[in-house]
């Protein structure tokens, strides 16, 4: 076994981009592997729903054209992680077009696996009635109706098929759904390093310089690992890795401060210890992984739930704003009279107050501070596009014009940025499936195929 292996991460998320001089630098480093994140469910249910990337095209291209370039020059895997920002079959095909452009246009071929996350919705309703689904934590026990309604489910992959990829020689690895850290540790666990710190490494390195200080998640990180522990280090002279930065990250994401479940165990970081090696690097030992006794990984669904259309609009009327509450609550009962015959189910009509607690809701601590303007936002989500229109603009030129105690102007008290006023913004999606799936074989769920890209037709 070598004494050491070393992974690039060029960025957080594929399309975010990275300097090139940075990139440079970490390719000097002769690494192992180049791996990188493309996904994220933290924008939302909407693109795994949809089927759409939450990244630009040409941003993503940017990044791989420098990324695969490198690879192949250097002969080393590159790994995509999450292809198209979900890792659904559309983002998969999306991604795969973006790999095969750019080696067309570096004028080379490369044999291209791609791994497969998405679950049948017929083997879900099986699993099911084995009692093989479990909710992952405070959510309701999955139904039946949850997946027939869902666009997409997919789920997330470990290290085991990233690693039957590599081993079946593919150059680069573009994957469906994938536990964060997998492509980042999948090369090192193949080589025989401890999947416990080869995991920890791709916790953090999945990030890229963002455990970093300054961090960013547009710039470079490089990690290496040897029997022991690793190492991290921000490959921008302008950056640099500390102990509490790298604790501080090692802590992110997390909902126990010791413990990060994945597929087939748990990370136990109670023993770790962070040393600074130098003013830019950080060395991180004592990390342990618990294997579960079953193999769980975790499923992930969205599905349509309705139709969103949306008024941006400013309040700067001190007399409105002390009474914004009530003058609210009267906007959506006048609106509701208007349209008598629609369930309250059918139709919601939100109003989210920036400048008040327009982030946290009902959460927020400081909701009695008055302040001296409010961006409000009209938001209404409806069974058709046409009847989100409608009850959007009936809310609007309610609020526009409707009397208040007090009230000085009758010239409007709203004030728009925009012209036209409201926006349409088709389908809404939920998280439909949050849930837990044991398996037998950590390689069925996630089917593999390797092609050789880059041949113009």
């Amino acid at each position: 076994m070598k004494q050491h292996i070393s992974i690039l991460s060029p960025t957080a998320i594929l399309g975010y981009g990275f300097p090139e001089s940075s990139f440079r630098a970490g390719m000097a480093r002769l690494p192992n592997a180049i791996a990188v994140d493309a996904g994220s469910t933290d924008p939302g249910p909407y693109y795994l729903g949809s089927g759409q990337s939450f990244t630009n095209r040409e941003a993503v291209k940017r990044d791989l054209a420098l990324i695969i370039e490198a690879g192949l020059d250097a002969e080393i895997p590159v790994l995509i992680g999450t292809a198209g920002g979900a890792g659904a079959a559309p983002h998969l095909s999306w991604c795969l077009e973006i790999v095969n452009d750019v080696l067309v246009e570096l004028n080379q071929t490369a044999r291209v696996a791609h791994i497969e996350s998405d679950q049948m919705a017929n083997d879900l309703i099986t699993a099911l009635h084995q009692h093989r689904i479990s909710p992952l934590g405070p959510v309701p026990s999955l139904t039946v109706a949850d997946i027939s309604e869902s666009t997409h489910i997919v789920a997330q992959m470990g290290v085991e098929p990233v690693i039957a990829a590599l081993k079946e020689g593919a150059q680069i690895v573009v994957a469906g759904r994938c536990y964060d850290p997998a492509v980042f540790a999948a090369v090192p666990v193949m080589q025989g390093f401890s999947e416990a710190l080869a995991l920890h490494m791709g916790k953090i390195l999945e990030c890229a310089a963002i455990a970093a200080i300054p961090g960013s998640g547009s710039d470079c990180m490089l990690g290496t690992l040897d029997a022991s522990g690793f190492v991290l280090e921000a490959l921008n002279p302008d950056r640099r890795c500390t102990v509490t930065s790298v604790t501080a990250h090692t802590l992110y994401e997390k909902s126990d401060p010791r413990l990060l479940p994945g597929p087939g165990g748990v990370l136990d970081l109670t023993g770790c210890q962070f040393e600074q090696m130098d003013d830019r690097r950080v060395r991180v030992t004592g990390t342990q992984f618990v294997k579960s006794d079953q193999y769980t990984i975790k499923l992930e669904g969205a599905k349509p739930v309705g139709y969103r259309t949306i008024s941006l609009a400013g309040i700067r009327s001190p007399d409105l704003i002390a009474q914004l509450d009530t003058v609210l609550e009267s906007v959506k009962d006048q609106v509701f009279q208007n349209f008598g015959e629609i369930e309250t189910a059918e139709v919601k009509l939100l109003f989210r107050c920036y400048g008040r607690d327009g982030v946290m809701g009902e959460l927020e601590p400081m909701r009695q501070a008055q302040p001296h303007e409010i961006g409000l936002v009209i938001e209404v989500v409806a069974k058709t596009q046409a009847l989100a229109d409608t009850v959007c603009s009936f809310a609007r030129s309610t609020l526009l014009h409707i009397g208040y105690p007090g009230r000085q102007s009758t010239a409007g008290n709203l004030a728009f940025p925009y012209s036209p006023s409201d926006s349409s913004h088709g389908l809404v999606y939920e998280f439909s499936v949050y849930h837990l799936l044991t398996v037998d074989d950590p390689l069925t769920p996630f089917p593999r195929r390797m092609q050789q890209l880059g041949i113009r037709s």
